[in-house]
């Protein structure tokens, strides 16, 4: 078998992938990975040694910082074994180009994580959603009644699938119209520069 059939031979490691791919000067131990791509421990383990074999990570010792246990205890770091993106791996720029330029996720199933958050009237992806590194959001959400943990909750589970943070913004529809009143530069940018609309209830256009 090929190196890029075994590359994409698992959905958990196209997880991963995505995860460093998108984060190319980020060192990661197994604990975070699996909690960024929301990958079980057991099959981390495996998938990490595919990809280590491949050639596309490479494992490297870094100090990661210990949680504080009182408030006044000093900063400690401790050396962990982790993980970091294989700069020299010969199939680094078709995989970056095939996975980052590869619509992370569909619209559709982007409406659906959302649809329990409250009463969704405008819902806008841009930035990672659209290949657009300039955006000044990933995300943005108008409506009422909305629920913060509920966005919260999507927003972990669609971060383990397109492998990076997604920064959002969101807004009541009283808010969010009085921002367009009033030509907030923040509404002006996402909505003057390159994005979509996946809910759209209000109608509003850039000016």
């Amino acid at each position: 078998m090929d190196t890029f059939s075994i590359l994409f031979d698992s959905q958990s490691r196209v997880k991963i992938m995505r995860l460093f791919l998108l984060n190319p000067e980020s060192i990661f131990d197994n604990e975070e990975i699996a909690k960024r791509s929301n990958v079980k421990t057991p099959i981390l383990r495996k998938e990490m040694s595919i990809l280590e074999k491949a050639g596309m990570i490479k494992k490297i010792s870094f100090f990661k910082e210990i949680p504080l246990k009182k408030k006044d205890e000093k900063p400690k770091k401790k050396r962990v074994s982790g993980w970091r993106l294989n700069s020299s791996f010969e199939l680094l720029r078709p995989l970056r180009n095939f996975l980052i330029n590869t619509e992370p996720m569909r619209k559709t199933e982007i409406a659906n994580r959302f649809k329990n958050v409250g009463k969704i009237r405008l819902l806008i992806v841009s930035g990672i959603f659209i290949q657009n590194e300039d955006s000044r959001v990933d995300l943005l959400i108008v409506g009422d009644q909305i629920k913060k943990a509920s966005i919260e909750t999507a927003l972990r589970s669609m971060e383990s699938e397109v492998g990076k943070e997604i920064s959002y913004a969101y807004f009541s529809t009283q808010e969010f119209l009085y921002r367009v009143e009033i030509c907030d530069k923040f509404i002006r940018d996402v909505l003057d520069y390159p994005h979509e609309k996946i809910v759209d209830k209000i109608e509003v256009k850039a000016k």
